[in-house]
């Protein structure tokens, strides 16, 4: 699955809280996208996991386990606050299997065995199979490698830079044309920060809806560096891609079929980030002294 984005923010939801606008959000971006796919016969689980296997989604899902590490700070706590606990906590919350389990239900229940078939067969290509092959590679690697890296190739592209930029521009407005990712990141922000809060791991000092407006706030003031990041990510993770390879991929990702494929695998990714996330914020009210943010 494509890899433009700088990091993967957050991600998942518990059972103890009242439906969060994340999970409204999550389901109203479902029917939508059920309803556009018309009455098409549901994928079955074995094709669905063969699936997500072939495309790297799987590896994309394994990746949400990475952005474990960044939990502590955005609560205002130091990184080692948790002590060993930390390890054994954060593997428990973000097992892989469970999280690969969450998404297959989501996805056997809103599939269609025609958009499954049309993604596999572009992605079960020669060419498609490299662009996985380096894109699970770039999910799990280093971000400030991968920035490094990045820029410096950026610097040293000359006749095709401007070509490039603009491919890599065209394919994140293919996989995400309604800014669904930043807004899901708020989301997922607000309800770790008040599950956190309701599980008497840090205090607030603004309501609901004064976070929401920091958060908001924040997400758009950085939102020009998250540009530039995106694309020195781009620029690593498909670095050993042609011109012409890179306009076949993104002739393909703006083709109707897969980016209502990419609306719904962006809804799904959101949600088992979200579901974790509140679940990791009762865990941390269990070991954790009340602090203040």
């Amino acid at each position: 699955m494509v890899d433009i984005h700088t990091s993967q923010v957050f991600p998942r939801r518990p059972q103890i809280f009242v439906l969060s606008r994340l999970q409204s959000l999550f389901i109203a971006t479902i029917a939508a996208i059920v309803l556009a796919l018309g009455p098409a016969r549901a994928a079955d689980r074995d094709n669905v996991t063969a699936f997500l296997q072939v495309t790297g989604f799987d590896v994309a899902i394994d990746s949400i386990s990475l952005s474990a590490s960044s939990a502590p700070l955005m609560l205002g706590l130091e990184e080692d606050v948790f002590g060993l606990e930390w390890t054994l906590m954060s593997e428990q919350i973000f097992d892989r299997d469970l999280m690969h389990a969450r998404a297959i239900d989501i996805l056997e229940a809103t599939l269609d065995d025609d958009v499954l078939a049309h993604a596999a067969a572009f992605y079960a290509s020669e060419l498609g199979q490299r662009l996985v092959e380096v894109e699970n590679a770039s999910h799990l690697a280093d971000e400030d490698e991968k920035a490094a890296k990045g820029e410096m190739i950026l610097e040293e592209l000359q006749d095709d830079a401007d070509a490039r930029i603009a491919l890599f521009e065209r394919m994140d407005t293919a996989i995400d044309p309604q800014g669904f990712g930043m807004k899901a990141v708020t989301e997922i922000q607000v309800r770790f920060i008040l599950s956190a809060a309701y599980a008497g791991v840090i205090e607030l000092r603004v309501d609901e809806q004064g976070l929401r407006a920091m958060l908001t706030e924040n997400a758009e003031e950085f939102a020009q560096d998250r540009e530039v990041a995106g694309l020195r990510n781009a620029a690593y993770t498909y670095r050993d891609f042609t011109l012409a390879e890179l306009t076949e991929y993104t002739e393909a990702l703006e083709d109707p079929t897969m980016m209502r494929l990419y609306e719904l695998m962006n809804a799904v990714h959101f949600e088992v980030m979200s579901n974790r996330f509140e679940a990791l914020a009762i865990a941390m009210g269990q070991v954790q002294p009340q602090q203040d943010l």
